[in-house]
């Protein structure tokens, strides 16, 4: 190895477009931050520099924000879970008899995906856009679903 010089590499050329992070200060940072580095696939890229425009901010506070957002924690992750609340009762001792297809309905109370129809099991009608967001629809919706399922008479 010997008389071998260091290779010597030109500097990167950078566009404006790749320098558009700027320094900012961080208000709510109480220790000093990490500098890292990652990998982005092109769509990703994108996205990010779409939202960093959005938002008027260097992409660098976007994925912070990101990734706050998941680091956050619910006041009570336990309080109205569905997955706790205790399995409906029947009167009929076989229990349910759309238990298997309508799992999710019996176990969370989400609407049923199947209602009996003229003896038949048959596909539940597409529930509303806004189901989940106006009480009226949503109560229209279930009304209409126990007027017609035979097996919720």
């Amino acid at each position: 190895m010997k008389g071998k010089k260091p290779a010597k590499y030109p500097a990167p050329k950078r566009s404006a477009s790749e320098l558009k992070e700027t320094a900012e200060v961080v208000e709510s940072a109480t220790e000093p931050m990490i500098r890292t580095q990652i990998y982005l696939s092109k769509a990703e890229h994108q996205f990010l520099q779409g939202e960093a425009q959005r938002r008027e901010k260097p992409m660098a506070a976007v994925i912070r924000s990101f990734i706050d957002e998941k680091m956050e924690i619910q006041d009570d992750p336990w309080k109205d879970n569905p997955i706790l609340k205790p399995w409906p009762v029947k009167a009929d001792p076989e229990g349910c008899e759309d238990a298997g297809i309508n799992l999710d309905h019996y176990l969370y109370g989400v609407p049923k995906d199947y209602i009996k129809v003229k003896g038949e099991w048959i596909e539940a009608p597409a529930l509303p856009k806004n189901y989940y967001e106006s009480a009226a629809v949503k109560e229209a919706y279930d009304k209409m679903i126990k007027e017609t399922d035979e097996s919720q008479r």
